[in-house]
């Protein structure tokens, strides 16, 4: 796993490099499903970077990038039938952040996870911005550039910073996100909305936040996050309080403290996506 491990970092910090000494030039910007959802050339760049490397040590592994599969329904559900299958599969988001990378913004992030039968084994975000890269090996615990990290013990939600992100998809997704802050802006000490899921898990692991909320992710979006969570002392769960599952695309990471009060909060706002 060591060696997974250091090659998906390595390649993280060479993604994140291409990105960053690219952010201020101009690069092609399109649409994807709406105005709201965008991919630009160097989300395509990042990628290929990626699964070159990737391919260039491990030649039999599968890949999954954001920018390689339809967001149909049918195709995700075919995606988690078959990933519990394969014995290794690198899951990867090329930029977690799309938005932010185009307005020049420092919230966006490179995030790379293996999995094998389903099992998260190996989780990397990197934030160039800032040189931050998280990583966790499953039963290993988490880190920050070489530290130790864990998650914020506070057991109340009126003590908490929490943190979601406003979906693509207007009419649904995105509408849960709304109901769900009007009700747990009056309950929780703050909000903060930073553009990046993959940061918003890692700052969960970090102490940073206490817990981030969000309908309608993406796998690609969370799997590195999510191990990482967990390594550092925190729980992942969907929004109804089941455990998380590859397919889980309405999810609350947090310090495992205030769970069952976000959970209450979202049901009594009809925020769960569900």
């Amino acid at each position: 796993m060591n060696n997974y491990l250091e090659v998906a970092k390595q390649i993280a910090k060479e993604a994140g490099l291409l990105l960053e000494n690219r952010v201020t030039d101009e690069f092609q910007v399109e649409q994807k499903k709406n105005v709201f959802d965008l991919v630009t050339e160097m989300d395509l760049a990042s990628e290929k970077l990626i699964k070159k490397q990737i391919k260039k040590h491990f030649p039999e592994h599968q890949i999954i990038g954001e920018e390689g599969v339809s967001d149909g329904t049918d195709n995700l559900e075919a995606l988690f039938d078959h990933i519990a299958d394969i014995p290794f599969a690198w899951i990867v988001d090329p930029i977690d952040g799309t938005t932010n990378y185009v307005n020049g913004l420092h919230s966006y992030t490179v995030s790379i996870a293996l999995v094998s039968y389903g099992k998260i084994l190996i989780g990397v975000i990197y934030n160039p911005s800032l040189d931050e890269m998280f990583w966790a090996e499953k039963g290993k615990g988490a880190f920050l550039n070489g530290n130790s990290i864990h998650i914020n013990p506070t057991e109340k939600l009126n003590e908490s910073v929490i943190s979601t992100g406003f979906p693509t998809d207007i009419e649904g997704a995105r509408k849960y996100v709304l109901q769900g802050i009007s009700q747990l802006g009056i309950v929780a000490r703050n909000i903060r909305v930073l553009g990046s899921a993959a940061l918003h898990c890692a700052y969960v692991a970090a102490g940073k936040l206490n817990a981030y909320w969000e309908i309608g992710i993406n796998v690609w979006d969370v799997a590195a996050g999510v191990l990482i969570v967990k390594e550092a002392g925190g729980n992942v769960i969907d929004t109804l309080g089941n455990p998380y599952q590859l397919s889980t695309r309405n999810l609350i990471c947090s310090n495992g403290k205030i769970d069952q009060e976000l959970v209450t909060q979202l049901k009594k706002a009809q925020a769960t996506g569900f």
